[in-house]
């Protein structure tokens, strides 16, 4: 999986996923791809500048949204409970809400250490930036 994301064209996909989000997401203001085998964030596109060091954190608040210790015991739990004994995560999607903005991270299907993160304004409709999301996501495989 490693030398996949070394080709070219691994990087163009990752970069026509982030143009897709960013333009097929309604109110969205920002748009990334992490990944959190590197804990690095490959692509983003913005509607405005933002430090270097608060993108680097957009990565490292991805990684312990999805894969954080807690996160991970809890995940084990439920494994262990249900009789699951796949490496597939439970936690697929994760919608956060700030005082100005909405966030949706979603895990990629064919690569689940690969987020997508869509930014938009507070004021956007969630049920439709679920399913342009999704829809984007669908179509995007890397």
């Amino acid at each position: 999986m490693a030398t996949k994301r070394m080709t070219s064209n691994f990087s163009d996909q990752v970069m026509s996923l982030v143009k897709a989000l960013r333009s097929d997401t309604p109110d969205c203001v920002a748009s990334g791809v992490v990944d959190m085998s590197t804990g690095m964030l490959l692509s983003y596109e913005t509607v405005e500048s933002h430090p270097p060091e608060v993108l680097d954190l957009l990565a490292g608040a991805t990684l312990d949204l999805f894969q954080g210790r807690t996160v991970v015991m809890i995940e084990d739990v439920f494994k262990e409970r249900r009789g699951v004994t796949s490496d597939q995560h439970f936690f697929q999607e994760v919608l956060v809400n700030s005082e100005n903005l909405t966030h949706l991270f979603i895990r990629m299907n064919d690569q689940q250490d690969v987020v997508a993160v869509v930014v938009c304004r507070k004021s956007v409709n969630v049920g439709m930036l679920f399913a342009q999301a999704r829809r984007v996501v669908q179509n995007h495989s890397l």
